[in-house]
């Protein structure tokens, strides 16, 4: 398996990210977090017009991917953007 050098991810490493937003809705929910940190779980459901069910769901991926963190503030789960996610935004955005 090539690594090349530290700074760079192994193709296994990739994969896991490239999984994680292989669905338009994904997607949705990344630009979302980006625009607005912290949104909770609810909100990416109603701004994307979506179940909470399929937003939970989508999310859950995002998070194992690495891309997306999570954290529990009372009730309300907050959604940010991973340093990996922020780079994925980017990548995203020239691409």
């Amino acid at each position: 398996m090539y690594n090349g050098d530290d700074m760079n991810k192994t193709s296994r490493q990739l994969e896991r990210y490239f999984k994680g937003v292989a669905n338009h809705r994904r997607i949705d929910i990344l630009n979302l977090v980006h625009q607005e940190e912290g949104i909770t779980l609810l909100g990416i459901a109603e701004t994307l017009n979506c179940d909470i069910k399929i937003a939970s769901q989508h999310t859950q991926k995002l998070v194992q991917a690495g891309l997306l963190n999570k954290r529990y503030k009372g009730k309300y789960i907050i959604h940010s953007l991973s340093p990996y996610g922020k780079k994925f935004i980017k990548f995203i955005n020239t691409f």
